[in-house]
C-alpha cells in the first residue's frame, strides 16, 4: 500500500487500546457476516435457491422446498468442483424442473450448469472461454441466453482498471446476446460484435428480444444506450427508441400480449443502480408513455403480472415497496412497505418473485437485523436461512428524520450511539451516500465502508438522502442538475440542523464522509463550511475540469453538467472543489483505489496536494490494485478502521 503520513499502527498509538480493542472487536464481527445474492424462487413457488458468501470469500449455492414443512436447506454442487468455487446467477427454467446457474468449479471461467431440485450435484453444459452475464431461460424452455464477450474479461466500472500502457482505447470487447441449446452444445452469438448489450428480456412467445445497447466501449456507453428488438432466430436488429439525452434506460421487459415493452427511465448515474420513471413503449412504432411522472417514489424495478397490470418496486423516503400498477387507469396499490430498499430487477437484485405475482423470496436486512433470505406471500415472509442468527448490533436505534428545505421534502437516517443518553452531548458524523442518484436506505452495515459502525463507538451518525437522491420522485432526483454540491449541501446542512434540535449533538465534533460522489460532497463540504472538524474522502473528485479527461466513464456527466467540459467549462469550475481549496480549515483524511476508474487516483492526489500547500491536517493512502469498489477484504476493513481512528483522533479527544 502506498502510504502518506503515518502507519496505521501510529495512528492508533495515539487513542486509548480500549478504544482501539472495542473498533476491533466490531470490525471482526462485521467480517464475520454471511452475505446472500442471486435468491431466486421457482416460477411455480415451491424452490427458493440462493448463494451465501462465507469469510474467505467461500460461496456455496443451497435449495429449499418451501412446500415441505420438514425439509432443510440443502447444498447444490457443481460437478468437477475443485477446492473453492465461485456461483452466481441462478436461473429457473419456465417448467421449474431444472435451475441453471454460472460457476468456475475447477476452473478460473465462469460456465454454465444445470440442476434438477431433487440432485445435489449440477452438470455442466458449456464450453465457453470469456466474460459472462445476464442467465435467462426462454419462455420456451429450450435455450438458454446470456450475455457474452468471448476471449475477454469484463465486469463494470466498479472494477479495477487495466495498466493504461500501449495504444489506449484501440482493444475494445463488447457483451454480445448468446444463446445455447438447454440440453447444452455450442454458443450461438446473436448480435454484432460492435454493439455492447446491457440488458435484455425474451418476448412470451420467445421469437424476439428487447435489448438495451450502444457501441463500446461498455463501462463508458451506458448513458448513450437505445432500446433495440433482436430476432431470436436471425440477429436482426431494430431500433425502437431513443431516449431523451437527460435521461437513461434500465430493465426492460415485454408484456405478456407481446404489444408493449416496459421499462425504467430517468438520470441514473450509475449503471445497475436503477431509478426513474416507468415508461411503455411501443412495440410497433416506439412511442413513449411515462405512467409514473407524478409518483413521489422512484421505482427501481418491474415485471408484468399481466397485460393490465405492472408489479413494481420502488424507493421511497428512505426505504423501499412492491407495488402494483394499473394500465387501464394508472392506479397504484402498495402491496409492501418496509425501511429496507428492494430491487425486483437490474444488476443487483435482491428480490424474486414468481409467476403468481404474489409469492416471492428476498434478502432482508435492517440496523437491527443482519441479511437472511425470506419467502412467503408479498410482506408475508417467513425466514428461510438463519446463517447470521449470531449476529447482534452494537449500535443505537435508526430513526428516520424528516425535514423541508427550500420547498423541498428531505429524508434522512439517524443512527444513535450504543447506550445512549440523553444527558450527555455525543460527537456526530454525516455519511452523503454516493451517486448522486442513489438512497441510503436500512440495512446491516458492511465493511464496504459503512459509517453505521461509528455508532457503534459512541456518534451520532446522519445518512441524508438530499436533492439528487431516489426516492422522492424524478424531479427530485433531477434536482441537482448543473448544480453539483449546492442545492444537495443546503438539504444536508438543514437537516444536520433539524437533527441538532432533535438530539443531543456537540457542534464542536462534526465529521463528514463519503465515497464517490459522497466523496468529492466531503471534499466540496469543507470548501464551503468550516461546521466539521474532521472529514474523510473515500474516492472523490476535486476538480471536475480534469475529472472530464482523467476517468474512464465521462458519458455520465453530460446528461448531469448539459455539456461537455469543452463546451461549458465554467459549470464544471463552480462545482470543483479546488475552485475553493483556500477555505479549507478541515483535518482531512483521503482514500482511494490505485485502479479506480470512475473516480482516478489523481483526483485524490490533487487534492491532498492543495491541503498541504494550506496547511491543513491531512493524510493520503493510495490501495495498490484496488478498483472503485474494494475486493481485497483486508482492504475494506483497513480503509474503515482509518477513518474511524481518524474521525476518533480529531473528535473524541476535544
Amino acid at each position: 500500500m502506498l502510504r502518506v503520513a503515518f502507519p496505521l499502527f501510529l495512528v492508533a498509538a495515539l487513542l486509548p487500546a480500549a478504544e482501539t480493542a472495542r473498533l476491533d472487536q466490531i470490525l471482526a464481527q462485521l467480517e464475520q457476516t454471511r452475505s446472500f445474492s442471486s435468491v431466486s424462487i421457482s416460477p411455480d413457488a415451491r424452490y427458493v435457491a440462493w448463494i451465501v458468501s462465507r469469510p474467505g470469500n467461500d460461496h456455496a449455492l443451497y435449495l429449499l422446498d418451501s412446500k415441505n414443512p420438514s425439509a432443510h436447506p440443502r447444498q447444490i454442487r457443481a460437478a468437477g468442483a475443485i477446492g473453492r468455487a465461485d456461483y452466481s446467477q441462478i436461473a429457473w427454467s419456465p417448467d421449474s424442473r431444472q435451475f441453471a446457474f454460472f460457476s468456475d468449479a475447477g476452473s478460473h471461467q465462469n460456465q454454465i450448469y444445470l440442476a434438477r431440485p431433487d440432485q445435489s450435484t449440477a452438470r455442466e453444459v458449456s464450453n465457453l472461454d470469456g466474460y459472462v452475464d445476464s442467465l435467462h431461460w426462454s419462455p420456451s424452455g429450450d435455450q438458454l441466453s446470456f450475455l457474452y464477450i468471448e476471449h475477454a474479461g469484463g465486469g463494470g466500472p466498479l472494477e479495477a482498471v487495466p495498466s493504461q500502457t500501449g495504444v489506449i482505447g484501440s482493444d475494445i470487447h463488447n457483451a454480445r446476446l448468446t444463446l445455447l441449446p438447454a440440453s447444452g452444445g455450442n454458443p450461438r452469438s446473436l448480435t454484432p460484435a460492435d454493439l455492447n448489450i446491457y440488458e435484455y428480456d425474451w418476448s412470451a412467445d420467445s421469437k424476439q428480444f428487447a435489448a438495451i445497447a450502444a457501441p463500446g466501449p461498455a463501462d463508458n456507453n451506458w448513458w448513450t444506450a437505445k432500446l433495440y428488438t433482436v430476432d431470436a432466430q436471425t440477429g436482426a436488429m431494430k431500433l425502437l427508441y431513443t431516449p431523451p439525452a437527460d435521461r437513461q434506460l434500465a430493465a426492460p421487459h415485454w408484456s405478456p400480449d407481446g404489444t408493449r415493452i416496459g421499462l425504467l427511465s430517468g438520470i441514473m448515474s450509475d449503471a445497475g443502480f436503477d431509478g426513474g420513471d416507468i415508461f411503455l413503449i411501443s412495440a410497433a412504432n416506439g412511442s413513449a408513455t411515462n405512467l409514473t411522472g407524478a409518483l413521489k417514489a422512484t421505482p427501481n424495478g418491474l415485471r408484468w403480472r399481466d397485460n393490465n397490470t405492472l408489479l413494481y418496486t420502488e424507493d421511497i423516503e428512505g426505504g423501499g415497496a412492491i407495488a402494483t400498477l394499473h394500465l387501464p387507469d394508472n392506479t397504484t396499490e402498495i402491496l409492501w412497505r418496509g425501511s429496507q430498499s428492494l430491487h425486483e430487477d437490474g444488476n443487483f437484485p435482491n428480490l424474486s418473485i414468481a409467476h403468481d405475482g404474489r409469492t416471492a423470496a428476498a434478502i432482508r436486512s435492517t440496523w437491527e437485523q443482519a441479511p437472511e433470505v425470506v419467502a412467503g406471500t408479498i410482506g408475508d415472509w417467513h425466514p428461510v436461512t438463519s446463517e447470521n442468527a449470531s449476529q447482534q448490533p452494537h449500535w443505537g436505534k435508526a430513526e428516520s428524520v424528516i425535514w423541508e428545505n427550500e420547498g423541498h421534502r428531505v429524508q434522512g437516517w439517524l443512527l444513535y450511539p450504543e447506550n445512549y443518553t440523553a444527558s450527555r452531548k455525543y460527537p456526530l458524523v454525516v455519511s452523503i451516500h454516493g451517486g448522486p442518484s442513489g438512497m441510503r436506505s436500512a440495512g446491516w452495515p458492511s465493511v464496504h465502508f459503512d459509517m453505521s459502525v461509528m455508532a457503534a463507538l459512541g456518534y451520532f451518525v446522519l445518512f441524508p438522502n438530499p436533492r439528487g437522491s431516489y426516492g422522492e420522485g424524478e424531479s427530485f432526483t433531477r434536482a441537482n442538475i448543473r448544480d453539483f454540491g449546492g442545492g444537495d449541501l443546503r438539504d444536508i446542512l438543514a437537516g444536520l440542523d433539524a437533527v441538532a434540535q432533535k438530539v443531543p449533538i456537540d457542534p464542536n465534533r462534526m465529521g463528514v464522509t463519503g465515497w464517490s460522489y459522497g466523496g468529492f460532497m466531503t471534499m466540496w463540504t469543507v470548501t464551503q463550511t468550516n461546521r466539521f472538524h474532521a472529514a474523510v474522502a473515500g474516492a472523490g473528485i476535486a476538480d471536475w475540469l480534469s475529472y472530464y479527461g482523467e476517468n474512464s466513464i465521462d458519458e455520465w456527466m453530460i446528461p448531469f453538467f448539459g455539456a461537455s467540459v469543452y463546451d461549458n467549462p465554467q459549470v464544471y469550475a463552480k462545482s470543483s472543489p479546488i475552485t475553493y481549496i483556500k477555505n479549507v480549515k478541515t483535518p482531512t483524511l483521503v482514500v482511494v483505489g490505485e485502479r479506480d476508474g470512475e473516480c482516478p487516483a489523481p483526483q485524490s492526489f490533487e487534492f491532498w496536494h492543495a491541503l498541504k500547500a494550506e496547511h491543513v491536517p491531512t493524510e493520503l493512502v493510495v490501495y495498490p490494485g484496488e478498483g472503485h469498489s474494494f475486493r481485497d477484504p483486508q482492504n475494506r476493513l483497513d480503509v474503515l478502521k482509518r477513518t474511524a481512528l481518524w474521525f476518533d483522533k480529531y473528535l473524541q479527544s476535544q
